[in-house]
Order: C-alpha cells, then structure tokens, then sequence
C-alpha cells in the first residue's frame, strides 16, 4: 500500500503536534491505530465524512456527535484531538492528519514501506530475501508490499517513498530497444 508522502502544512502541523504528545504518554502506536481506524471508517463510510466536514452543521452539534459516537470507544487522546479539530474547523483535513502520522510514526520507528512489483507472486522466502535486502540497503527496517503484474514480464519494480527503481525485464528491453533506434544509421 503506497502512501501519499505528501501531506500539507496543516496536516504535518497537527501530526507532529499528536505524535508529540503520544511520546509523551508512550502511546504512540496505540494512537497511530486509532487513527488509521478512524481514516479507514472516513474512506469506507464517506457520509460520516460529509458530516464532519459539513459547515451548515454547527461545532457544537457536531462535537455531540463525536461525543456520542467515540466517548469511551476511543481513547482521551484521540477522542480530545477530534473535539480540538472540531472546535478549530479542521475535522475535514482528519484522513490527511492521520496519514502524516502514519508516515511520521514509521519514521521516528526507523519503518519505510516498499511496494515490489513483480511478474509472478513471490513465496515467503523471496519476499523475506528481497525485504532483507531493501532494509539492508535503506538502513531502515522495511514492510514490503508485493503487487503482480505479468506485463513486467520479470525482475522487479520497487517503490520507496517518492523513488522508482525499475529492474524489470520489460524496463531493460525498451532501454536495448531505444539504444539500438538511436544508433541505426539514418
């Protein structure tokens, strides 16, 4: 699952003000998967997201919502964060927080996800060589993601961040294919 790595200001403002304050009471994980929950419910019910981002709906209508629904399901921190975006306005920019907080919590973990694009699925072993590699080469640990696409027709594309390196025999055969254009005599 490749991530957006590219969050805006106000996003990594609320983020990084979370991830500070989840330091501080050694729940940074724990928040972290509150708020891929709560990222997950806005992608799968997007009324619910409507509904937060509605302006004709007022704070404090809103806020009763949010209490009715998260008190005692989610935890003070969280459930104090989504009324402090709701009194701010910014429960709208909610799924964009808690992709920076994703990305910043695997990066104050050491983590980088990696997709690897390959012609034919990889068994376990493949999978654990080629992470192995990756976290070797990054010096960082990585999640691998693996996604199939036969056209490649082999070898492998990966994925880190906002990096493409394309090994595939598809890539080398149009780089040959190119080479050979341009050196035919005209």
């Amino acid at each position: 699952m490749h991530k957006d790595n590219h969050h805006s200001p106000l996003s990594l403002a609320y983020a990084e003000a979370m991830l500070q304050l989840a330091n501080e009471g050694n729940s940074a994980k724990e928040t972290g998967q509150e708020l891929r929950d709560l990222r997950q419910i806005l992608d799968t019910i997007p009324d619910f997201a409507q509904v937060l981002a509605d302006p004709a709906i007022g704070h404090e209508e809103r806020g009763q919502l949010l209490t009715n629904v998260f008190k005692g399901r989610a935890s003070k921190l969280v459930f104090d964060f989504l009324q402090l975006l709701n009194e701010k306005g910014r429960l709208s920019a909610l799924a964009g927080i808690a992709g920076a907080y994703d990305e910043l919590l695997d990066s104050q973990q050491g983590i980088v996800e990696v997709d690897v694009t390959v012609a034919q699925r990889l068994d376990d072993s493949q999978m654990e060589a080629v992470r192995k590699k990756v976290s070797d080469a990054l010096k960082r640990d990585a999640v691998v993601h693996q996604y199939v696409e036969p056209s490649i027709i082999g070898g492998l594309i990966l994925r880190v961040q906002d990096q493409l390196i394309d090994g595939s025999v598809r890539a080398q055969l149009q780089a040959m294919r190119h080479k050979l254009r341009a050196a035919r005599p005209t």
